[in-house]
Order: C-alpha cells, then sequence, then structure tokens
C-alpha cells in the first residue's frame, strides 16, 4: 500500500509512525512552519519531523486548494490512499479523487457528534461519559463522509483534554492500520452519518476561557478539564488572573453569592456557584509555576468572603 499522510500537531505522530511501520509512506504534507515561542523562531511541525527522521519528501503547501503544482504532485505519487489526520486544510475534490482507495479521514470523536477543530476539548466540556476515534471516508464537507470504523473509549468525571487526547492520539493509530486492511479486503460497511444528531466543536481560544461562576458546579468543573492543558479556563482574584488546572465537585450547597471563596484550606478553595460547590485543587497565578492550593497556601494567601469574578 502506498499512502500519502496528510498531518500537523502532535496528534498525528502515533499514526504518521504506525503507517510507516506497516506501509509504504511516500510522501508526507504537512502545515508550513511557525513561529515559536519567546523568540519566535520558525518551528517544524511534529509530523515534519518525524518525517524528516525517515527520510519521507515532506510538503508545505499553505492551501492545496487551487494549488495546480501541489495536486499534481499527489497525482504523480499515485496513492492507493491518502490519509488524514488533524491535517487543518480541508481538502478540495481534485485530491479527494486521487487514490485508488480513498481519502481516509482520524477524527477524535464519535460521529456525527463533536465534527471541527476540538472535539476532544468539547466532548469533556459538554460533560459527556463517552467519547472514542472514527474512521471516516472524506467528503468535501468538514468532517461529514462515510462513517468507516469506530472505537469507544469510557471518560471518567476527572478525566482532562490533555489526558484524553493522549488517548485517542494512541489507540487512533491502530484504528487507522485496521481500517485500511479492512477497505483493501472489502470488510468494511460504510455508513452514512446521521446529519440530524450532529454536534459541531469550534476551535478554541483564550477569550472563552474565563469562569461563568452563575453556572453549576458540575459545569464548571467540566469546562476547567475540557480547557487543560489549553487555554486553562481562568477567573480574576482581587483583579488578577487566576488559572485554574484542577477542581473536584462536592455535595454541598452555599447561599452565598456565586463566586465567592467560602474557605480555603489544604484540601482546597471552596467556592460558591450557581448550583452547588466547587474545590479548586491547582491554581496558578502570573509569572509563578502552577502549584497545588495546599502547597500555594504554605508562603502565600488567598482570602476568604473575596468573590471570584
Amino acid at each position: 500500500m502506498k499512502i500519502v499522510f496528510m498531518g500537523t500537531p502532535e496528534f498525528s505522530v502515533p499514526s504518521l509512525l504506525k503507517l510507516i511501520n506497516e506501509f509504504e509512506v511516500a510522501a508526507v504534507f504537512t502545515q508550513p512552519d511557525r513561529p515559536k515561542g519567546r523568540g519566535k523562531n520558525l518551528a517544524m511541525s511534529p509530523v515534519k519531523q518525524l518525517a524528516a527522521s525517515y527520510n519521507i519528501p515532506v510538503y508545505q503547501p499553505l492551501k492545496l486548494k487551487n494549488n495546480e503544482e501541489m495536486i499534481n504532485k499527489i497525482k504523480d505519487l499515485n496513492p492507493d490512499f491518502i490519509v488524514v489526520v488533524a491535517f487543518g486544510q480541508i481538502l478540495p475534490k481534485e485530491v479527494l479523487d486521487i487514490p485508488k482507495y480513498a481519502c481516509v479521514n482520524l477524527h477524535a470523536s464519535l460521529l456525527p457528534k463533536y465534527r471541527g477543530a476540538a472535539p476532544i476539548n468539547w466532548c469533556i466540556i459538554d460533560g459527556e461519559c463517552i467519547s472514542g476515534n472514527t474512521t471516516m471516508f472524506m467528503d468535501v464537507g468538514l468532517d461529514t463522509g462515510d462513517i468507516l470504523l469506530t472505537e469507544e473509549v469510557d471518560l471518567t468525571n476527572s478525566i482532562t483534554a490533555g489526558k484524553l487526547h493522549d488517548i485517542l492520539m494512541n489507540s487512533g493509530a491502530q484504528l487507522l492500520v485496521k481500517t485500511i486492511n479492512g477497505l483493501v479486503n472489502n470488510e468494511i460497511e460504510p455508513i452514512k452519518q446521521d446529519n440530524k444528531v450532529s454536534t459541531y466543536a469550534p476551535k478554541l481560544g483564550k477569550e472563552m476561557a474565563k469562569i461563568n461562576w452563575e453556572s453549576s458546579n458540575v459545569n464548571i468543573h467540566n469546562f476547567i478539564r475540557g480547557l487543560n492543558p489549553w487555554p486553562i479556563a481562568y477567573t480574576h482574584y482581587n483583579n488578577i488572573v487566576m488559572k485554574i488546572y484542577k477542581s473536584r465537585v462536592i455535595s454541598e450547597n452555599s447561599n452565598k453569592k456565586f463566586g465567592s471563596i467560602i474557605e480555603v484550606s489544604k484540601e482546597g478553595i471552596k467556592v460558591s456557584t450557581g448550583s452547588g460547590i466547587l474545590i479548586i485543587e491547582e491554581i496558578q497565578f502570573p509569572g509563578k509555576k502552577p502549584l497545588k492550593v495546599k502547597d500555594y497556601i504554605i508562603g502565600n494567601k488567598i482570602g476568604e468572603d473575596v468573590i471570584l469574578i
């Protein structure tokens, strides 16, 4: 099997490595090098780094749509499959029609739920109990192609987006290989997605990470988990940004105004919400490292009856 792989972030790396070990990866397409870090030096994507270490040709078009040079390059490669894992571009029909078998995409949700850029984060923010990976045929829509295979993962009420990312990143690689072999051997019956039950998982941004304390303790806890490790949920403590990495829901209630700090102890910071109490367990202030509350309060004070906003 000759494969053209398209992907960019860390999530794509195990899939590419698995395909390299199982098939012939003729070329890799990834996003252009981007400025990174304080020095804003150009940095290769994780996928480019892996491909380079295996001496696989790498192409980095700003876009594939109307890019005749890149489209002709893919045609010249004559792939059996184009495999896409978090590439960052929607493929034009010209590219979708090139491979002998199909363009196959790995998506980190149980489609048709959570189409879009941030499925891992939003399924946690929404308090889902199950997530997983889906492989699908690609079409011109956004994650709308026929479903090939799925694999479910049970979610605990403490799992973060970062932890789920790593689970799906690794299990997805094996699902891709299973999908390709299944298609070649004609063992998979594609299933059309039901658009009526589809949901969308939009791209995350720092501007949406502020906590609304009027919400319930469960919803805020899910919000904190879903934004860890980026962009990290935050609130304001005495007009200073306090980032919150970890929290816990307890079955207590308070008649204090939502956002009020009720108690500070080694257990954490008890905060009144719109419904129930939340315990904040790990925080970060500007210029400081993230710390568990029990460690932070050894040399610092967090005042009770302060209202977080």
